[in-house]
């Protein structure tokens, strides 16, 4: 039985599916998941009420959080570091930054294309969040990066059934730009792939447009207008990522690779197919 922990801190696009990407249908037998979320915030206080999620005693642990190398996920990681932990984050993006992360113990699963959301009074309320959030996911889903956390969550998984624990465990430190995203979708027609890698890279330029409107700007309109042109941008790149899904389910060459009871991740293309 592999016991996996999930601790969210804030939100990201990845936030709202990590959990159930192991157990997608609920009838998975041999896994066992719990999660811990602070909603939106993430201080140092938020991460360590986390502590008390250690009553689970989980074989290893995902944090999940916008910007790991902030206080409070930082502070996260430090109450976790005597679990293998796996961290996923839209950042760091600079090399040493995520060096760093690796040097102290830690796995890691960085998504730039996992983008900032323009979180401004002046312009954000909860329905353009939650529209924003799912265009997020439609991207996210669609054009790899899903694709690319499940398989990862799979090995640690299967580590576990093979009866390593502790520092035995591998876990992966992948820098999720969109080129390794793309390869991850599984299309098989080179336009809907060139049509989702358009999407991944749009994706990622939101987060220096909303960057400026979150933490710079000041003038009202400027704040509105710069976060706004962010907001339809990922907008833009979901209506991509659903073109490049509807050219491959006209060809009957959608990839899905579900999980059977016993956890074995089986494939098929074919709609009429049965999954092997």
């Amino acid at each position: 039985m592999a016991k996996v922990g999930f601790i969210k801190l804030g939100n990201l696009g990845m936030s709202q599916v990590v959990d159930l990407l192991e157990d997608e249908i609920a009838a998975r037998e041999g896994i066992t998941t719990r999660v811990y979320g602070t909603g939106p915030k993430m201080s140092k206080e938020d991460a360590a009420d986390t502590e008390a999620f250690k009553e689970f005693d989980p074989d290893f642990v995902i944090i999940i959080s916008p910007n790991a190398s902030t206080p409070g996920p930082t502070e996260a990681r430090n109450l976790w570091k005597d679990k293998p932990c796996l961290i996923i984050s839209d950042g760091p993006t600079k090399k040493d930054d995520r060096q760093a992360i690796e040097d102290e113990g830690f796995g890691y699963i960085i998504l730039p294309v996992d983008p900032l959301i323009g979180a401004k009074t002046e312009f954000l309320d909860p329905v353009e969040m939650a529209s924003f959030n799912s265009d997020v996911m439609k991207v996210l889903s669609t054009c790899g990066a899903v694709r690319l956390v499940q398989e990862e969550l799979d090995k640690l998984t299967a580590q576990v059934d093979e009866g390593k624990s502790g520092d035995a465990i591998e876990l992966p430190h992948i820098y999720a730009k969109p080129q390794i995203c793309i390869e991850r979708a599984g299309f098989s027609n080179p336009y809907a792939k060139a049509k989702g890698l358009a999407a991944l890279h749009m994706a990622e330029k939101v987060s220096q447009i909303n960057l400026p409107a979150c933490f710079m700007l000041k003038d009202l309109e400027e704040v509105a207008f710069t976060a706004a042109t962010g907001h339809e941008m990922i907008r833009a790149a979901s209506e991509l990522a659903v073109e490049a899904r509807e050219i491959e389910k006209t060809n009957d060459t959608v990839l899905r690779k579900p999980h059977s009871k016993k956890g074995k991740v089986l494939s098929k293309t074919k709609l009429y197919e049965k999954p092997q």
